[in-house]
């Protein structure tokens, strides 16, 4: 059975790092001979001035430290450190290890497949809340633009989608579905929590109207130049029951925009 790469990669790399952290009894002479070579090493190595690392040798040592606990954090519960570092300590002292080949094997692939399971499950157990939240959120969201149509000002179009006039434009013209524009928006969740805003950096955005969100393709078609509109447009046509895995939309999310058509850029 093949480990999977984050397994694969903490077994390997917990090896190395313990090997360097491995504790040892410091005697005086030891200590002394210890503290001539870092003094001798912040001479001739060159390495930064780092506080708590004076030398090249102390910096390369935490710098592999640091990244193999990174890789080992994820099951720190299920290792017993100083039972690792015992192991290392056997093999670097030429002692006869506690487990022969066969038995590592085996212990690797019980623990490997331990490992899995557990990912597993912790994934089904994601999907269910995800799930349900979706569930939660269109429900949600057949209640506010019910309620949000009546609303005076607000318009809603054969597709759901719902739109208020903020600014009315002056006559400019409209685009289409194929023209590149640029603009400036904020959009938020219904709960009010921002996302994204063109604004905050200080830069509009461009792109071609038909590569975003169906929604957005939409309503912008509708805005001449120069206007700006508040729009709520339903989960289908945005990102719908997956939302933005691993990003800050939610399943079955409403997106609330406010937008303002600057200019429609010539090609």
């Amino acid at each position: 059975m093949k480990l999977s790469r984050n397994l694969t990669l903490a077994v390997a790399t917990a090896s190395c790092a313990l090997a360097l952290a491995a504790c040892k009894p410091i005697d005086k002479d030891a200590a002394a001979g210890d503290a001539k070579a870092d003094e001798a090493g912040k001479k001739t190595d060159g390495a930064d001035k780092i506080e708590g690392l004076p030398t090249e040798k102390h910096q390369v040592s935490y710098m592999i430290g640091m990244d193999i606990g990174k890789s080992l954090k994820p099951m720190k519960d299920e290792v017993d450190m100083a039972t690792l570092q015992r192991a290392i300590n056997d093999v670097f002292g030429d002692k006869k290890p506690l487990l022969n080949d066969e038995q590592a094997a085996k212990v690797m692939q019980g623990f490997a497949q331990k490992m899995q399971a557990k990912q597993q499950e912790e994934m089904a157990k994601k999907q269910a809340e995800m799930e349900a939240l979706g569930k939660k959120n269109i429900a949600a969201e057949a209640t506010f633009l019910a309620d949000n149509g009546k609303k005076p000002g607000v318009t809603t179009t054969a597709s759901g989608l719902q739109y208020q006039i903020i600014t009315a434009g002056k006559g400019g013209p409209k685009p289409k579905a194929s023209d590149s524009v640029k603009v400036h928006y904020t959009g938020t969740l219904l709960d009010g929590t921002k996302f994204d805003s063109s604004y905050d950096r200080k830069e509009p955005a461009q792109f071609v109207l038909n590569s975003v969100v169906p929604g957005w393709t939409e309503a912008l078609q509708l805005m001449p130049v120069g206007s700006k509109y508040k729009l709520w447009i339903p989960a289908k046509l945005g990102y719908g029951a997956e939302g933005t895995p691993g990003g800050p939309i939610p399943p079955n999310s409403t997106l609330v925009f406010e937008v303002e058509l600057l200019e429609i850029v010539k090609q």
